[in-house]
């Protein structure tokens, strides 16, 4: 392995350190830079996505993680912000350091899976092979279902509930009509009003339109094509009435009835064929009842 220790000045380190406390192959590698370099500083990875499962934790939150055990060793810990282009990402690093390191020899450190094959900047790299292969994929996974008894941990759990940017939750609703024309409403447990089939799109779900079928051929067991557009409206759900960072948007579309005999599936309890005109718009769920309205306007104007 080649003596950086004789060669460079700086040791810089690259990573993203994602997990609740750093794991062997951490410490071998920052250890192993530290016994090599009287200047060593390292920039942490930030995620445009806040508060995901594969980046739960804040720069900070990281930050103090590492000085913990280096802090009055190391020159510095600093983000640094992904990008889109490799190249870009590389100038920005580049910058970064000479911002605190205006001279002396450079070399840039990374492990497995690291960043090193990304990087196309201007300062020499080397890659340490780790004593130990840990996983901090397999760690989170490992520690993700953990309740600690201690304050910390519930101050923790409210700090990174106020990491995510404010959101809403997608949703779809759809108007099924059978051939004579009629539309299928459904009722959930524990509740009097009707309403429409729908529920949640899946992070897997390709568009709309497969939710839009998942969701019919679950709730209801039928089978539905020509879906079109009607209208996408706000939910004043009341799981998140109350909440002032969470909410739901629909997205509301019509079909007809292919195949199949509607059968009250999933979290569904009841379904029922109507007449279109003989619907009493206040037997609708509050949240559905301008959906309809959305409905009747959209068939008139056919």
């Amino acid at each position: 392995m080649e003596d950086t220790k004789k060669t460079y000045d700086i040791g810089v380190i690259v990573g993203r350190f994602q997990i609740h406390e750093l794991h062997s192959a951490h410490k071998h590698l920052i250890e192993e830079v530290l016994s090599r370099h009287d200047k060593v500083i390292i920039f942490l990875g930030v995620s445009m996505a806040i508060g995901t499962r594969k980046n739960p934790l804040d720069f900070t939150s990281r930050k103090l993680m590492i000085e913990e055990l280096y802090g009055e060793r190391l020159s510095g810990i600093f983000p640094i912000s992904d990008m889109k282009f490799d190249d870009l990402w590389s100038k920005q690093l580049d910058t970064k350091i000479r911002e605190v390191f205006p001279t002396g020899s450079v070399v840039l450190y990374g492990s497995r899976d690291s960043f090193l094959p990304h990087y196309v900047g201007g300062f020499d790299t080397c890659e340490l092979k780790p004593e130990s292969l840990v996983s901090a994929s397999d760690v989170r996974k490992a520690v993700k279902n953990k309740s600690l008894r201690c304050k910390e941990f519930r101050a923790g759990m409210i700090y990174a509930a106020n990491l995510p940017f404010p959101f809403n939750y997608t949703t779809i609703d759809v108007a099924i009509f059978n051939d004579e024309g009629q539309l299928l409403l459904a009722r959930k447990p524990n509740e009097k009003e009707y309403r429409f089939v729908g529920g949640f799109s899946d992070i897997s779900d390709a568009s709309f339109e497969v939710t839009v079928r998942r969701e019919a051929q679950e709730e209801t067991g039928l089978e539905i094509d020509d879906i079109q557009y009607v209208c996408s409206r706000s939910i004043s759900d009341w799981r998140y009435r109350n909440e002032d960072d969470r909410g739901i948007k629909t997205i509301f579309f019509k079909a007809k009835r292919i195949f199949g005999s509607a059968q009250p599936n999933d979290d569904i309890a009841e379904v029922k064929w109507v007449d279109i005109d003989k619907v009493d718009v206040k037997n609708l769920v509050p949240e559905h009842q301008h959906l309809f309205k959305a409905l009747i306007e959209n068939l008139n104007k056919k």
